[in-house]
């Protein structure tokens, strides 16, 4: 299975950038992984092209008025999509400072909340790709995950 994560912007914050690419980097050795960065503009320009980015791909909008999930959960929903044999890529959408329109949020298969708090989202991706290293190496049984 193929991961894109789609996110508005490149961070900014000295410690954000360097947190995305330590774990981009742990990432890349479990999945097939890509990360894209997409020009901002006003929070209807921005769906529009997370939609546009991640057409034919099985559709995963960050927002906080998504679902929540433990660790564990998360590892069992990814291992889920990898043997449906129907989900061929994911694609992770994180929005802009304003965040998703409706129509995005009708558009995806499934909204997914990192917390109840509304996060800046230089930390929402890293945190998204904390979370699925960390959903890998729970699946993988790997010490890194500690309940």
């Amino acid at each position: 299975m193929h991961l894109k994560i789609f996110a508005i912007g490149k961070p900014k914050l000295a410690f954000a950038k360097a947190g995305v690419e330590e774990y981009a980097g742990r990432l890349r050795p479990w999945t097939s992984f890509h990360l894209d960065y997409l020009k901002s503009g006003t929070r209807e320009s921005e769906s529009a092209l997370l939609l546009e980015k991640s057409e034919g791909l099985f559709r995963v909008a960050l927002d906080e008025r998504g679902e929540q999930l433990t660790s564990r959960a998360l590892a069992g929903r990814i291992s889920a999509w990898e043997q449906s044999g129907t989900v061929k890529g994911i694609a992770v959408l994180i929005g802009g400072a304003d965040g998703h329109t409706e129509e995005l949020r009708r558009a995806v298969q499934w909204q997914w909340s990192l917390s109840k708090l509304t996060l800046q989202h230089e930390m929402a991706l890293l945190f998204v790709l904390e979370q699925v290293y960390r959903a890998y190496t729970i699946k993988a049984g790997t010490p890194y995950h500690r309940d």
